[in-house]
């Protein structure tokens, strides 16, 4: 600062005209280790200040930094490597959005090969469809799908000769979204092979919510695979600290971890997603109803897959005469090819204007929106599918609305495991 400037200073506190701060120094590129607010496993590394005070000393959406912004913490760790990628159209730095692998391949990074979990690496695929293994135009460097054959796990072959492999996608907090199946499978792929995974995280758009019945492990599948409740109010980094410690991987073993930690987060904060995590979950909407609305992929209605506001809606043609609330599901290529009930007339509930303070105030799901499209449905017997239960993660949900109970009694049932897994999160979190 010029001395004429400090001349001057205390003559603007006098006047009570407020100082411009001086801008930061850029920091070095070396990252600094950050002590976990836990007992962290030898095999973990938690990197970044999640209040960085270099930014704001209040978290705010708006100074929030994902763990990939943040650059100089890892860009120096990965150079000289060889580097693997598991991304999705999500992994993104900065604010104009720049895909990772550009990024970073920009910066000097050895990318040598990138892993694409469902929908592709460029997130262009349709739910379910299938995604083959392709070469990056932009790149030129191979990209392989996880959503397929590989059953989300890369081939020992696929993770020859890599030094090191980053995890970066956005999640949305729910057990039955697969992206954390995907993370299950990479983490046993790493350990097996000896190969360290590199996590950036990302906020949880519905960090504020922990709450759901705990799945019964006889009932694991790909929309849920490990003893969490329906909403688990977690990031990917603590998730994944989750994973090692409790011994989920098969056999028990770890997985060595460095996570790069995102910057003035909290998990009570709201905050809008940059990109779509997935084509469907296309609006902040549909991405925080979406562990509540999510249930009905488990009966014979649809939520609005064919429409442009999909997991915004519930209905189908059996309600006609209840509700006034009409959609009709029509193919939409690349995002649902052929959704539920194409072509035909459903009638339900509308929950694009829902109010979402309502949601964020309860902390809990919403259910009765369930319960009540259950007991309008003329034909109950028809109502549910063979999936509701992978969804819910045991059969006690649909019995429970089959018999009529109510949400004070259902809730009633999930513990003492809710507030189990509530102990247990504790110790993983990295936010508050």
């Amino acid at each position: 600062m010029k001395i004429s400037t400090l001349l001057f200073l205390p003559i603007l506190m006098v006047l009570g005209v407020k100082a411009q701060p001086i801008m930061p120094v850029k920091p070095a590129p070396t990252p600094m280790p950050h002590l976990n607010p836990v007992t962290p496993s030898k095999d973990d590394d938690v990197y970044g200040d999640g209040d960085d005070l270099r930014y704001s000393k209040v978290p705010t959406a708006k100074n929030l930094m994902t763990g990939a912004d943040q650059t100089w913490l890892y860009i120096h760790y990965l150079k000289g490597k060889k580097v693997g990628m598991v991304i999705n159209q999500t992994s993104v730095i900065g604010k104009k959005n720049t895909f990772s692998v550009d990024s970073l391949v920009s910066l000097g990074v050895d990318i040598k090969k990138i892993f694409g979990p469902e929908h592709g690496f460029r997130g262009n695929a349709a739910d379910g469809g299938k995604v083959e293994d392709t070469i990056d135009p932009k790149t030129g460097i191979p990209a392989l799908s996880l959503y397929g054959s590989r059953k989300h796990k890369p081939r020992p072959d696929d993770l020859k000769g890599l030094d090191v492999l980053i995890f970066d996608m956005q999640d949305v907090g729910a057990r039955f979204y697969t992206y954390i199946t995907t993370m299950h499978y990479v983490m046993e792929a790493c350990a097996e092979n000896n190969i360290e995974l590199m996590i950036l995280d990302r906020p949880n758009p519905n960090g504020y919510l922990v709450d759901g019945g705990v799945l019964d492990t006889a009932f694991r599948s790909s929309v849920g695979m490990h003893p969490i409740p329906i909403s688990h109010g977690m990031t990917l980094g603590e998730y994944a600290q989750m994973i090692n410690g409790e011994g989920w991987l098969k056999g028990g073993i770890k997985c060595k971890i460095k996570v790069i930690k995102v910057a003035n987060y909290i998990h009570a904060m709201r905050y809008r997603l940059p990109v779509n995590p997935s084509p469907n979950l296309s609006t902040y909407q549909s991405v925080i109803l979406y562990p509540s609305i999510c249930l009905f992929e488990g009966t014979t209605l649809s939520l609005g897959r064919g429409t442009q506001f999909p997991f915004q809606v519930a209905g189908g043609p059996a309600l006609k005469g209840q509700y006034q609330f009409a959609f009709t599901p029509q193919p939409i290529a690349g995002v649902s090819d052929n959704p539920p009930l194409k072509g035909q007339t459903c009638y339900g509930i509308d929950l694009r204007k829902y109010d979402l303070e309502k949601l964020f105030k309860s902390g809990k799901l919403n259910l009765s929106w369930i319960i009540t499209l259950y007991k309008q449905s003329p034909d109950k017997s028809k109502f549910f599918n063979a999936y509701f239960t992978k969804l819910t993660g045991s059969e006690e949900l649909r019995k429970q609305i089959e018999a009529g109970q109510t949400e004070e009694q259902i809730r009633i049932s999930w513990e003492p495991k809710l507030s189990q897994f509530k102990l247990m999160r504790k110790k993983y979190l990295l936010y508050k």
